[in-house]
């Protein structure tokens, strides 16, 4: 499991994801569609929707290698994008391979692996490309792969805040999980589906004459075209049977029957006319989902793969290049299917040796996910969480933990009921990502297997110290029960070499400090400080420790030994926040509001005040919500001193949002009545009571409109409309910027003043 909060580099990506596929200089060119497509795109948002096998990549890829002359982003999508870190990644990876630097605050934040994309990446993106002003295409390619609700989430967010000079393009097998009616009815939304992208006779002739290299008549070609319903797919493998054939009219007529039958019948005909050897070689190759030179030579225990698969793409094989320089490649789905039931019938067996061979390439290529799902392909499920668990650190840090719960669910359960290791791991990352429903279950997993295997995971001294931990931070413990267990966890840890010894510190004081034990928590946040210098953790972790520390000791009005901390700290926490944005708000927040105190105590107020915004900016990016409450009482009592109470009065209001939403530390919470009985209770009232709305709501935005008339809390919110908290969070901020307020009940007051609700 991962031990200490770390900010990490994205997993390994695969450079020719992100460029359009290469395109045939004979292939033929679909003026219709390439108009409707125009650029700039009609539209913001443009979906291209089609079963396997229409062409829709094709049409996408001619589009912009003739058509668009605006720089394109472009992210061709498969299984393992269904993460949202790593989706998000590639988006970003994508934007800023069009204008160097445009994503670098998204991929910023999505190094850290704590925090949800929507919620500070996606702004961040968003953000950037505002400021930027360019004219750019997102082309988001296969999105049919994608099942995350998190990104589905993250994309609806970002479309209804897209700038004006953005185009999105999405190709997929079924309408995605977005609001396209509502696009629809705005007139925001071009849709090319399954019958525009048809291939018409005279696209049809081109086609089979391109690919067939033989003359074909009018007639023959109307038969194909009637026959396959216009579908390229099968129009293509029609093609590469008419090649060499005496009576091309009779092979013709020999082709009837649905997509699958046509498939299964040309594809044999294809394949039958190939040298054993290149037919062996596809057929072997059909397990796996991307293909490359060193790959299959591994893959398959053979040399000369690169140059069978670039011969296989130059002769229409239904192999697609995915870089310029022919390295990497994908098989059609559909034709990959074929191939594969020919494997199974003929090699009963082979599929899962290539794989495992596979996996080692891919394992020693550093890409342990890849490697893993492999070894899940091939059935090798011991295997499989022996790497999940090797890789738990690497892949949590390196933001994926969404991909490895993805992976370690694929487990047969017992394989997980008998490793009490492999269970911490996925809590853990079921907290990283979010998902705490998932904590409990999984920790009191791990706690009855301890019987079975009692070893402890990696950097900690003990499985049961590393169960509290998490539990503490990700579980349901909470008051003073999570005293309790967080100090059973400290007294576990007892081995200082260990970051666990560090994160068990860390986890207590924490605890403490939010308890008011104020006097208990200084001793043992300082020696977590002390130590995770000592053992030279991250950054990340050593900014947590002195920021907790610096708060303990001036809420303990030892005023001077945390100016200490704070000094000592000051150039880690610039850098950090150099590199990370706002994204490193949870390693700084605590910290910067400690340096804004000083500024407080040393009457300077307004450096205080600039400093507390700056840590405001910060907490609600990335921090805990109990940091958050405490950094806008901070900023309350700073915005007081220098006679600014409707400023203090917002602070407060805002901080009250977020402990009326959010589960704060009872001590937050003390500090938080005693401010606002100190300022006075009550929203800071917006300056604009008048007028229409400048900026129209969007469906979603109204919805959470009338949800917030009740009782429930964002969370209930969130499930009641199926949305993550982070979402109804974006959702929130918006609404309010809209509706000119700054709490939930001016929101329902101004609705209702507006018959919105």
């Amino acid at each position: 499991m991962a031990s200490e909060q770390t900010s990490g580099m994205p997993r390994p990506v695969l450079a020719g994801k992100l460029t359009p596929p290469w395109t045939r200089p004979r292939a033929v060119t679909r003026v219709r569609l390439l108009e409707q497509l125009a650029d700039p795109p009609p539209t913001p948002l443009t979906v291209v929707v089609a079963p396997a096998g229409w062409g829709k990549t094709t049409v996408l890829a001619q589009w912009a290698s003739e058509v668009v002359h605006r720089p394109i982003a472009w992210v061709t999508l498969d299984e393992g994008d269904d993460d949202p870190v790593r989706f998000w990644t590639y988006v970003a990876m994508a934007l800023d391979s069009c204008r160097p630097g445009l994503g670098r605050s998204a991929l910023a934040a999505l190094a850290v692996p704590q925090l949800p994309p929507v919620q500070v990446a996606v702004p961040a993106l968003l953000n950037a490309l505002m400021a930027d002003g360019g004219d750019y295409v997102l082309v988001l390619d296969d999105y049919h792969v994608i099942d995350a609700r998190e990104i589905h989430e993250g994309l609806e967010f970002a479309l209804a805040y897209l700038p004006a000079n953005i185009h999105v393009v999405l190709s997929a097998r079924a309408d995605p999980a977005l609001p396209l009616a509502r696009f629809r009815a705005r007139g925001q939304l071009t849709e090319i589906r399954a019958a525009e992208l048809a291939f018409t006779a005279d696209e049809a002739t081109g086609l089979v004459t391109e690919v067939s290299d033989a003359l074909i008549s009018e007639g023959d070609v109307a038969q194909l075209v009637d026959r396959t319903e216009g579908w390229a797919a099968g129009l293509h493998l029609a093609a590469l049977t008419l090649r060499g054939a005496t009576d091309p009219a009779r092979r013709v007529a020999l082709i009837s029957g649905d997509d699958r039958h046509i498939l299964d019948y040309l594809s044999g005909e294809v394949l039958g006319r190939l040298e054993e050897e290149h037919r062996r070689f596809l057929v072997e190759l059909s397990p796996l989902d991307r293909l490359g030179g060193d790959l299959c030579d591994a893959a398959l225990g053979c040399t000369g793969s690169a140059q069978l698969l670039e011969e296989s793409e130059r002769s229409g094989l239904f192999l697609t290049a995915l870089d310029d320089r022919r390295e990497w490649y994908r098989c059609h789905r559909l034709f990959r299917e074929s191939l594969r039931r020919e494997l199974e019938a003929t090699a009963p067996g082979r599929a899962s040796q290539v794989l495992a061979a596979a996996a080692r390439w891919w394992q020693d290529h550093g890409d342990p996910e890849a490697a893993a799902r492999a070894l899940l392909d091939a059935g090798h499920q011991e295997q499989a969480a022996e790497l999940i668990l090797d890789a738990d650190d690497e892949l949590i840090g390196a933001g994926g933990s969404t991909a490895l719960l993805a992976l370690a669910d694929r487990l047969e359960r017992p394989l997980v009921d008998a490793n009490p290791r492999l269970a911490i791991a996925m809590a853990a990352a079921a907290g990283f990502s979010g998902q705490f429903e998932r904590v409990d279950d999984l920790l009191g997993v791990a706690e009855a297997a301890l019987a079975v295997d009692g070893r402890a995971p990696r950097g900690w001294s003990s499985a049961q110290g590393a169960i509290g931990a998490l539990r503490v931070t990700f579980g349901s413990t909470a008051g003073a029960a999570s005293v309790l267990e967080a100090q059973e966890a400290a007294r576990r840890e007892n081995n200082p070499a260990l970051p666990g010894y560090v994160i068990a510190r860390l986890t207590l004081g924490l605890v403490l400090l939010g308890m008011g034990e104020v006097d208990d928590a200084i001793p043992v946040l300082h020696e977590a400080s002390r130590q995770a210098s000592s053992l030279e953790l991250p950054a990340f972790t050593s900014l947590i420790a002195a920021g907790l520390l610096a708060t303990a000791l001036l809420d303990g009005s030892r005023t001077e030994d945390a100016r200490a901390v704070v000094q000592a700290s000051a150039r880690a926490a610039d850098a950090l926040e150099a590199v990370l944005g706002d994204a490193a708000g949870e390693a700084t927040a605590l910290l910067r509001t400690a340096e804004g105190r000083l500024a407080h105590d040393d009457g300077e107020p307004l450096v205080a005040c600039a400093i507390l915004e700056h840590a405001a900016r910060l907490a609600r990016a990335a921090a805990h919500p109990s940091q958050t409450t405490r950094v806008l009482v901070t900023l309350a009592d700073a915005r007081l001193a220098v006679g600014d109470r409707p400023a203090a009065r917002a602070a407060l209001t805002e901080a009250r949002e977020v402990a009326e939403t959010e589960w704060v530390f009872p001590a937050t919470r003390r500090r938080l009545l005693v401010a606002e009985d100190r300022i006075g209770r009550g929203a800071a009232r917006a300056a604009h009571r008048r007028g229409a709305l400048a900026e129209e709501l969007t469906e979603r935005e109204l919805s959470v409109l009338r949800a917030l008339q009740g009782s429930l809390s964002q969370r209930e919110i969130g499930r009641e409309l199926f949305l993550s908290i982070n979402t109804v969070k974006g959702y929130t901020k918006s609404l309010y910027r809209k509706l000119d307020v700054v709490s939930r009940a001016d929101a329902v007051s101004r609705g209702r003043e507006l018959g919105l609700i």
